[in-house]
C-alpha cells in the first residue's frame, strides 16, 4: 500500500517540473525570435499566417467573418484559431505578441501532456528532471509550428490529447466526442479521430450493450459540436467544408501523380530530420509491445498515425518542413519516448545496458541541442523570405497602385492584411470559382481577362505561361530569396499571353 502510494507520488508532475518545462518553452521562444530578428525581422514563416490574422482582425474590429470587409468567405481553414486570434486585436496585442503566446501555450500544454502520459503508462519512469517534456518543448518541428502563427500545434495538442486518453483506457467517451468535434473546428482532418475511437470502443468494451452505450455517448459529444461546424460553413461559403478543403485538392494534383515511393521518401526525410531519428527504434519497439499485450488504445493511436501520414502524402506535398503532417508528429514522438523511458530502467542488454543507455542518452542530447540552433536558423530564414517577399510586396502595392484596380495573386495572406485592393485569389481560398481552372494556365488567362484583372502578382516559376512576356512593374530584389536559389516575387501588368 505504502509502496503504491510512494510510486504514485513520484509519478505526479510537480510544480517544479511545470516551471522547468515552462522555462524551456520560454527559452526556445527567445532563441527563435532572436534568430529571426537578427536575420531579417520578427514575423511569421508562412504567408498563410496572415490569412488568419486578416480574418481575426475583421472579426474583432468589424464583427464580420470575411477576408475582405463586407464579403463573407470561408477561406479560413481553422475558424476556431482565427476566432482565438481575434482576442489579440481586442486587447491590442496582435498580430505578434498574442499569436506567439497562443502558440507557445499550445507547446507548453503539449509538453506537459506528453510528460504526464509517459508517467502514466510507464511506472518505472520517475525522473528527477522531466526530460520527456523538455524533449517535446525543444523538438524543432513543434517549436516551428508553435511560432508559425498557424493552427498546426493547437490541432496537434487536441489530437494528441484524444489519442493519449485512448491509450490510458479512459471511459469518458462523451469527452472524447467533444474533443473530436472541437478538433474539426481547428482543422477538417480532425474527422479522422473517429476511426481510432471506434476501434478502441470495439475492442475494449466486452459486450454489445456497453459498445452501443459508449458509441452513443461519443457520437452525442461529437455531433453536438460538429453540426454547428457544418452549419457555419454552409452559411458562409455554401459548402459543408471550408474553401481550402477543396482548393488544396485541386492545386496539388501534380503531387498526387508522383510515384508513391518518392512521396514516402520525402515524408521520412521531413519526419526524421532531427532528434526524432533516434526515436525510430523506440516507435517500432512500442508497436511490438502493443501487439503482444493487446494494448488496443496504443494500436488505435498507431494506426491513426500511419493513416494520417498516408492521407497527407497521397494528397498534399510535404514542403515547409512537413507542416501538413506536424499535427501527427507529437504522438509519433511519444511512441518512441515511451519505449525508451521503459528501456532506460530495463536490463535488456544485461551488463552492457549502461553502454547502450549512455550512447542513447548522448545521441538524444546532442541532437536536441544541435537542432535548437539549426531549427532556429531554419525558422529565421523562412520568416525572412516571407517578410522580404510577400510582406514587402503587399506594402509596396498598398502605397503605389491605384485604389480601384483588380489584382490577381496566388499568395494573398500579406496582401489581405497590409493592402485593401480587390483581389482574385488564384489559390481559390476566397475565390472558389477559380478552383476548376487553377492548374490550367490557358483557362486561367481567359478567366483573368473575363474578370478584368489589372495586375498579376506571383513568383515567375509558379506561372511560367502567364508571366512570360508580361510587363514587370515591381520586383522585391530580395537577396535572401536569391541566396536560396529562388526567384523574387514580381508585380506584373496583366495582359493576355
Amino acid at each position: 500500500m505504502n509502496r503504491k502510494s510512494t510510486e504514485s507520488k513520484l509519478n505526479k508532475i510537480s510544480r517544479r517540473d511545470l516551471l522547468v518545462i515552462a522555462g524551456a518553452v520560454l527559452l526556445i521562444a527567445i532563441i527563435y525570435l532572436l534568430a529571426s530578428y537578427f536575420t531579417n525581422s520578427i514575423g511569421f514563416p508562412l504567408d498563410d499566417s496572415w490569412i488568419h490574422q486578416t480574418y481575426a482582425r475583421n472579426l474583432a474590429l468589424r464583427g464580420e467573418w470575411a477576408f475582405r470587409p463586407g464579403l463573407p468567405s470561408a477561406g479560413s481553414t481553422s475558424p476556431l484559431w482565427s476566432a482565438l486570434l481575434a482576442i489579440g486585436f481586442f486587447v491590442g496585442l496582435s498580430p505578434y505578441i498574442w499569436t506567439y503566446f497562443l502558440g507557445l501555450l499550445s507547446l507548453f500544454a503539449l509538453a506537459v501532456l506528453c510528460e504526464w502520459a509517459v508517467r502514466k503508462l510507464v511506472n518505472s519512469y520517475t525522473p528527477r528532471f522531466p526530460w520527456v517534456g523538455i524533449f517535446i518543448a525543444f523538438e524543432w518541428h513543434l517549436v516551428w509550428a508553435g511560432m508559425s502563427g498557424m493552427e498546426t500545434l493547437l490541432h496537434g495538442l487536441i489530437v494528441t490529447t484524444v489519442l493519449i486518453l485512448l491509450m490510458t483506457n479512459t471511459p469518458r467517451y462523451m469527452t472524447l466526442g467533444l474533443l473530436t468535434g472541437l478538433s474539426v473546428w481547428v482543422r477538417p482532418d480532425g474527422l479522422t479521430l473517429i476511426g481510432p475511437v471506434l476501434m478502441t470502443i470495439l475492442f475494449n468494451e466486452h459486450d454489445t450493450k456497453s459498445r452501443v452505450t459508449s458509441f452513443t455517448k461519443y457520437m452525442i459529444g461529437f455531433g453536438s459540436i460538429f453540426v454547428f461546424y457544418l452549419l457555419f460553413n454552409l452559411a458562409i461559403g455554401g459548402t459543408p467544408m471550408p474553401n481550402t478543403f477543396y482548393a488544396k485538392q485541386a492545386e496539388y494534383i501534380d503531387w498526387q501523380a508522383l510515384p508513391i515511393m518518392d512521396r514516402l521518401g520525402q515524408m521520412f526525410l521531413q519526419l526524421l530530420v532531427g532528434p526524432s531519428l533516434v526515436l525510430l527504434p523506440g516507435v517500432i519497439g512500442w508497436l511490438v509491445k502493443s501487439i503482444r499485450q493487446k494494448m488496443w488504445g496504443s494500436l488505435a493511436a498507431m494506426i491513426w498515425c500511419i493513416g494520417y501520414f498516408g492521407l497527407y502524402i497521397s494528397r498534399l506535398p510535404l514542403y515547409q518542413h512537413g507542416r501538413y503532417i506536424m499535427p501527427a508528429m507529437p504522438i509519433f514522438f511519444l511512441f518512441g519516448l515511451l519505449a525508451f523511458a521503459e528501456f532506460d530502467k530495463g536490463k535488456m542488454f544485461a551488463r552492457y545496458q549502461w553502454v547502450v543507455q549512455t550512447v542513447w542518452r548522448a545521441s538524444v542530447a546532442m541532437l536536441v541541442l544541435g537542432f535548437i540552433f539549426l531549427g532556429a536558423r531554419s525558422y529565421a530564414n523562412d520568416v525572412a523570405v516571407i517578410e522580404s517577399e510577400m510582406v514587402a510586396t503587399a506594402k509596396w502595392v498598398a502605397g503605389n497602385l491605384p485604389s480601384d484596380v483588380l489584382i490577381a495573386a496566388h499568395d494573398i495572406g500579406a496582401l489581405g492584411y497590409f493592402d485593401s485592393h480587390e483581389l482574385i485569389d488564384l489559390a481559390g481560398l476566397i475565390s472558389p470559382d477559380v478552383i476548376p481552372v487553377m492548374r490550367d494556365e490557358g483557362q486561367l488567362a481567359s478567366y483573368l481577362d473575363q474578370r478584368g484583372a489589372d495586375y498579376l502578382i506571383a513568383f515567375p516559376e509558379f506561372y511560367p505561361i502567364l508571366t512570360e512576356g508580361a510587363e514587370i512593374i515591381f520586383t522585391t530584389n530580395s537577396a535572401i530569396t536569391l541566396t536560396f536559389g529562388q526567384k523574387n516575387m514580381v508585380v506584373y501588368r496583366w495582359k493576355t499571353p
